[in-house]
């Protein structure tokens, strides 16, 4: 049989990422790749408790066709935490998705068309460009400095380029861990308002910060842009629940988009997580994930500078789950991953996060899934690995 698939999927790569996490699936390998949260975080016995609660006062419902628009009460309860926030959030304002994925694809169906102009950061979320390049746009990128985006670069391809959307992850960037800073998120939101052009706002980090103080999203100063949340980070990546907050006008098109797509998201999974954050205090929850990913992240920073040689760069992220690495100009570190393989350790090559140009000497390293003694261990072996290319 002659398959006939669409021009587009024959555009789009598989993530490398999954294809990683494929050969890396071996006892003696330490892998630094996959976006992992740490599975000491799954709160597996309050799920447990819920999951039997739910079934056992409310089984007939939950195990029913629901709403599109998913749980009221799961939506009011993240409504009321975004107004603990500040920010004026309603449960209408909220769709709940499989996972902030969905939220990416449900986005791109309903904004673009083939060739509408599409901001990524740079580098920028490998799945994202997965989920939008689907819908042939062309994809246009902005620097991230040490504090965000770099607005005068915004600002000039706002005014040159027909944009659609700018997409950016405010805090604790996936892949570099870049956050933006007050004074950057309030400049964003005041360019963002003179143009038409849609502000995507992906933040599945943000209250995972174990260094310094909160910063509210960017939605918090433009209301009419969108933003995704998710429970992978803070509950459970594999009940893939997450929520998409948009005006009415766009949630209109969301909600259409989503019942082509799949009628609604699994409502007894639904349930279960309202359930388990009625019974439990997710607060209490989140600040022990922050302080085992602190002392992840801490021990990783301390290694990379204890086993890498001169002239390595590094980001130091307050929060999330990843740090960004620069070898020194003309390295690759495609070749450096080979070398890395043989040491059995495990990274992202950089230049995976890119549309265009990429960067090959960077590579995107994960400190949330490992032990700290996986960390310095690994640390060690991926020193030794970078040696030996700069040896070559």
């Amino acid at each position: 049989m002659n398959y006939h698939f669409t021009r587009r999927m024959n555009k789009i790569p598989r993530s490398f990422v999954r294809e990683i996490l494929k050969v890396t699936d071996d006892d003696d390998m330490i892998s630094f790749a996959g976006g992992l949260p740490n599975p000491q975080s799954f709160p597996v016995e309050a799920i447990n408790n819920a999951t039997s609660k739910v079934l056992s006062e409310d089984g007939d419902k939950v195990l029913q066709y629901s709403t599109t628009e998913g749980y009221r009460k799961l939506r009011e309860f993240i409504a009321q935490r975004y107004q603990r926030q500040g920010m004026e959030v309603e449960v209408e304002d909220i769709l709940i998705t499989n996972g902030s994925q969905q939220c990416l694809d449900l986005v791109g169906n309903v904004f673009l068309d083939r060739d509408d102009g599409v901001i990524m950061e740079r580098p920028t979320y490998l799945a994202a460009i997965q989920a939008f390049g689907l819908y042939e746009p062309e994809f246009h990128s902005v620097p991230l400095l040490e504090d965000g985006a770099d607005t005068t670069i915004l600002e000039k391809i706002l005014e040159e380029e027909n944009i659609k959307l700018f997409y950016t992850v405010s805090s604790f960037q996936n892949p570099t861990g870049i956050t933006y800073s007050e004074s950057k998120r309030q400049k964003v939101a005041e360019i963002m308002a003179e143009h038409e052009t849609i502000l995507v706002e992906d933040n599945p980090y943000g209250e995972i910060r174990f260094m310094g103080d909160d910063i509210p999203p960017i939605k918090s100063h433009l209301p009419d842009s969108i933003l995704f949340g998710t429970f992978s980070k803070i509950v459970s990546p594999g009940m893939r629940m997450g929520w998409i907050v948009a005006p009415p006008e766009v949630m209109d098109k969301l909600i259409t988009a989503k019942q082509a797509s799949d009628l609604h998201s699994n409502y007894f999974t639904q349930r279960v997580v309202y359930q388990y954050l009625q019974d439990n205090n997710v607060d209490k929850h989140i600040q022990s994930i922050k302080q085992l990913y602190k002392s992840q992240r801490d021990q990783m920073v301390h290694s990379i500078r204890k086993y890498f040689p001169e002239g390595v760069k590094h980001t130091s992220p307050q929060g999330g789950m990843f740090l960004w690495v620069t070898l020194p100009e003309g390295t690759s570190s495609m070749e450096l991953f080979e070398l890395a393989m043989e040491e059995n350790v495990a990274f992202v090559p950089g230049e995976t996060f890119y549309t265009e140009n990429p960067e090959k000497n960077t590579m995107r390293l994960n400190f949330s899934n490992s032990s700290v003694e996986e960390i310095e261990e690994g640390m060690k072996r991926l020193g030794n690995a970078i040696k030996r290319l700069d040896n070559k």
